[in-house]
């Protein structure tokens, strides 16, 4: 399982080029930050390695990847569930029974440092709480290729520090694992560098 960049390029019509020549294997057990200053291309890249937007040039070249996760700056749950439901539902969604997919919450939820809010609402958890969530639930779906969009963007320091701290879980069920980001801490936290201010 791989993605590969060949000479990936994008510039929207009329505009300049946002990177170019972009050329990187990117590998399960990975995870990769993808750095740049603001409108330098992150959040099309991952549009582009999702699948959902083409490149203008160069080609992105997909082994094994059947599943893609996404998980946005701004974390979105239901705000009356309790933290334990938004991650047994995609489990029993892939067909885990109720018992199981809540004993694999559980650990999902631990692994985050979460499992003391296990039974706190949504909107009761604070924001790296709930960013570690999202984070939690993106990673129960079993993505193949799992990408995350400026997760310490809305957070203070002390906050992002808590989620910056469990970036190293994500990959560890074999996921290739991407993560946009403008915070140097971020970045430090991940196993790998893909700077776009240098591809253009």
């Amino acid at each position: 399982m791989r993605v590969v960049l060949e000479n990936v390029g994008h510039a929207f019509p009329g505009g300049a080029p946002l990177f170019t020549a972009l050329n990187r294997e990117l590998l399960p057990h990975h995870v990769y930050a993808l750095s740049g200053p603001s409108g330098s291309g992150k959040s099309t890249l991952l549009s582009i390695l999702a699948g959902w937007e083409e490149p203008s040039a160069g080609c992105v070249v997909r082994e094994g990847i059947t599943r893609t996760g996404w998980v946005f700056q701004n974390p979105h749950g239901v705000a009356r569930r309790n933290a334990l439901d938004h991650v047994v539902l995609p489990l029993i969604a892939h067909g885990l029974g109720r018992r199981d997919a809540e004993r694999t919450a559980h650990d999902h939820l631990e692994l985050f440092g979460l499992a003391h809010v296990a039974d706190r609402p949504f909107s009761a958890l604070s924001g790296g709480e709930a960013q570690r969530l999202m984070l939690a639930r993106g990673m129960a779906t079993g993505p193949d290729l799992f990408l995350v969009d400026e997760p310490t963007a809305q957070l203070d320091r002390r906050t992002a520090d808590t989620v910056n701290a469990t970036l190293g879980v994500l990959s560890r069920a074999g996921s290739i694992v991407v993560v946009a980001t403008h915070d140097s801490a971020t970045r430090d936290a991940c196993t790998d560098h893909i700077d776009l201010s240098v591809t253009t």
